[in-house]
C-alpha cells in the first residue's frame, strides 16, 4: 500500500514558478515509477510527467518540456515537480501517482495509487 499526499500549488503569475513536492508512505515507493499528472475542468486526466526508480529516466508531455523538471528524494520517499516559465493552460489539479512497476508510463491506467491532487492556477 502506498499512500500520496501532495503540496506546493496555488496562485501565480504566467511566467511564475511553482514546486509541487509529492510525499508518500509504504515500502514500496523506491521500487517503483512515479508520475504526474494533471486535469483541467471538464477534460480528461492527462500525463505531465514521469520518472523511474532511481531517477535515471524522465519523461514529459510535449506541452510541459523544457519547463516542467521531475525528480526524486527516495531517502525522503519524495518526488517533485519543479514548474518555471507557466502558463495559464497549466491551471489544472495536479495529481501524484505511483505506477504499478518501474516502467515511466504515460497511461494511468498503469498507476496503482493517486494522491488527492493539488490545485494549481495561473493567471494572465
Amino acid at each position: 500500500q502506498v499512500q500520496l499526499v501532495e503540496s506546493g500549488g496555488g496562485l501565480v503569475q504566467a511566467g511564475g514558478s511553482l514546486r509541487l513536492s509529492c510525499s508518500a508512505s509504504g515500502r514500496t515507493f523506491s521500487s517503483v515509477a512515479m508520475g504526474w499528472f494533471r486535469q483541467a475542468p471538464g477534460k480528461e486526466r492527462e500525463f505531465v510527467a514521469g520518472i523511474s526508480l532511481r531517477g535515471g529516466t524522465t519523461r514529459y508531455a510535449d506541452s510541459v518540456k523544457g519547463r516542467f523538471t521531475i525528480s526524486r528524494d527516495n531517502a525522503k520517499n519524495t518526488v517533485y515537480l519543479q514548474m518555471s516559465s507557466l502558463k495559464p493552460e497549466d491551471t489544472a489539479v495536479y495529481y501524484c501517482a505511483a505506477a504499478s512497476s518501474n516502467s515511466v508510463t504515460t497511461t494511468p491506467g498503469n498507476y496503482n495509487y493517486w494522491g488527492q491532487g493539488t490545485q494549481v492556477a495561473v493567471s494572465s
